[in-house]
């Protein structure tokens, strides 16, 4: 059985890199996620990305009929 829940952010490995390097092997005692950060609301988000996610939706269509030329399905 694969497992697949597993954090697709990077947080996990993000931090065990940032715990791992340090001065001397010593840990870095550092969050890497502390501090400044830039937030995007996820409305402004959404319509940055819009074209993204048509022009994924039309690839997708496009894969589709491509296979069914192809393979006769």
């Amino acid at each position: 059985m694969d497992d697949k829940r597993t954090e697709a952010c990077g947080r996990c490995s993000m931090t065990s890199v940032v715990s791992m390097t340090g001065e001397d092997g010593e840990r870095a005692g550092r969050n890497p996620f502390d501090g400044a950060r830039i937030e995007v609301p996820e409305a402004e988000m959404q319509a940055a990305n819009r074209h993204q996610v048509w022009l994924g939706r039309l690839k997708r269509r496009l894969d589709e009929m491509a296979t069914r030329l192809t393979y006769g399905r």
